[in-house]
């Protein structure tokens, strides 16, 4: 079975963290899965660059701040293969580019227009988990882009289009998708499933667990979408096509 996983900046906030995850899928490879693993930046790294860039020009050009802001999911990338070799699997971290994803030229919040799968199936042919810097492609020009905030949502279901992927997981601090902010609300009530319209809608109106273009991409492609917590690893929420779940 081919699974993409993507983690988010909480769910690798730290090395224990990092090490989690990277075990969790070590697991499953060793089950005999293929496994490409698509990581955020740690933490608020996203939020730190952007202050410090700031610091030295408020007006920076969005090319300069797209090839500065992807080295945050660059480095995590790194660091997560590095934990997966450390446990005795081989495993290497891909940037958007040497992932083969391209996309258009819009600075700040990119489209991916295809990616080419050749680098990721090669990698994963010699038996290593690809770990892949989400957030980030290459536009016509050879200039790195970012596909806007949340965006490894829409590289995570993405690379399962385009891999063909048996499964696409995304894991969060949340264990799944609620009518409501759990956090805040102590009655939020859990789906476990939805539509791809309603998670839209629910998005709209100002639900954060998944990035809208990676629901419209999932529903133009049919991929079913799992929403689960990085933390207790216990099945979450399906979003997908109702009646074929």
């Amino acid at each position: 079975m081919l699974i993409v996983q993507k983690y988010g900046g909480t769910s690798l906030a730290d090395g224990e963290k990092i090490r989690s995850a990277a075990s969790r899928a070590v697991g499953l490879a060793r089950q005999g899965h293929r496994i490409v693993m698509v990581v955020s930046a740690q933490g608020r790294t996203t939020d730190d660059l952007i202050r410090r860039a700031a610091e030295i020009n408020p007006r920076g050009s969005s090319r300069e701040m797209d090839a500065y802001l992807a080295a945050g999911e660059q480095l995590c990338a790194a660091l997560t293969a590095m934990a997966i070799g450390a446990m005795g699997h081989p495993a290497v971290s891909l940037t958007g580019w040497q992932a083969g994803i391209d996309t258009d030229g819009c600075h700040g919040d990119a489209r991916i227009r295809a990616i080419r799968c050749s680098r990721i199936r090669k990698e994963l042919e010699r038996g290593k988990i690809v770990v892949a810097a989400g957030f980030q492609g290459l536009d016509p020009d050879g200039d790195i882009t970012t596909l806007g905030r949340g965006g490894s949502d829409t590289t995570a279901v993405a690379l399962a289009a385009y891999l063909k992927a048996d499964k696409c997981q995304i894991f969060t601090d949340v264990d799944g998708v609620y009518d409501r902010d759990p956090r805040i609300y102590a009655d939020a009530v859990r789906f476990g499933r939805i539509s791809y319209d309603r998670m839209l809608t629910l998005i709209e109106n100002g639900a954060q667990v998944l990035h809208d273009r990676s629901v419209e991409l999932a529903k133009a492609h049919a991929i079913a979408v799992e929403v689960l917590s990085a933390f207790t690893g216990a099945p979450g929420t399906i979003v997908g096509d109702l009646e074929s779940l």
